[in-house]
């Protein structure tokens, strides 16, 4: 079956029915990966370490972002 056949399928379901198919091929999708995490870890603890030494200024989220 073409992916087009499927969608073709799961258009004629009933939409609480096309929403619980969205989210299991989300969920499917949104594997955790071990290495990425642990190094976003790392990087989080350097940049939290360098901030409370003094080597990294703060910015104000509205200056980020542009809001006054």
């Amino acid at each position: 079956m073409s992916n087009i056949e499927i969608l073709e399928q799961a258009l004629r379901l009933r939409p609480d029915e096309r929403i619980a198919v969205v989210d299991g091929l989300l969920k499917s999708l949104d594997v955790p990966d071990e290495d990425l995490d642990r190094v976003w870890a790392e990087e989080a603890l350097r940049r939290l370490t360098a901030y409370r030494a003094g080597g990294v200024k703060a910015v104000p989220m509205e200056e980020v972002f542009g809001v006054e």
